[in-house]
């Protein structure tokens, strides 16, 4: 994709699905339009939206983790699709105000100013990392990193948590793809655990 020829999201709320398809059909500047929609989003009791979100509001590329303090986040979790929902619902972000999870809802065109404006209403952030459940060469991460390097302030570190690069988009095992998953979000949301764009271990390397 270049010079906008295409728009790729990944919604994880009905209501930004909708508003999503309404601003698609009624846009002059018309772009073929390519949605990730993961099956396990269907089921989950989480990705609801209210009546009202359906009828007011409109489609937003980037979407604020509500409820958090911003005086006190310092490492801005930035993902894209369902793994948004496995860091806010695991135990190890209940009463973790450091750490923030803002979810990418449109991965092309990239949406520079609306990141800087999350970026930006953290006031003592100095950390920002990418978190994706897929392989580190797979998934969103090649296309978001180099943009949000590009994009992001000199002075905040980046960071990528995920799985390490891999031949096979999966573990094949279902244990072993829990206790990965498991590590990915208990790494992402422990201020403790450094983080780099070039992991020097990879867990799990055959």
């Amino acid at each position: 994709a270049a010079e906008g020829s295409i728009r790729v999201a990944d919604c994880t709320t009905p209501a930004q699905y909708f508003h999503l398809l309404r601003r698609q059909a009624r846009i002059a500047k018309q772009r073929p339009l390519v949605i990730m929609t993961p099956k396990s989003l269907l089921r989950l009791k989480q990705a609801t939206s209210r009546v009202q979100e359906l009828a007011q509001g409109r489609f937003e590329p980037v979407l604020a983790e509500p409820g958090i303090d911003p005086e006190q986040v310092t490492r801005l979790l930035l993902c894209s699709g369902k793994i948004y929902y496995d860091l806010t619902g695991h135990p190890a972000h209940k009463d973790n105000a450091g750490v923030a999870v803002g979810r990418v809802e449109l991965l092309y065109p990239f949406p520079q100013a609306e990141i800087l404006r999350l970026v930006a209403s953290y006031p003592r952030l100095h950390e920002v990392v990418w978190v994706q459940e897929e392989p580190r060469n797979m998934g969103a991460r090649a296309h978001m990193s180099p943009r949000l390097l590009q994009t992001l302030p000199a002075h905040l570190h980046f960071g990528y948590v995920g799985r390490p690069e891999r031949a096979a988009s999966g573990e094949g095992y279902p244990l072993a793809h829990a206790n990965e998953q498991n590590r990915i979000v208990s790494t992402a949301l422990d201020l403790r655990q450094p983080v780099s764009q070039y992991p020097r271990e990879q867990p799990g390397e055959r």
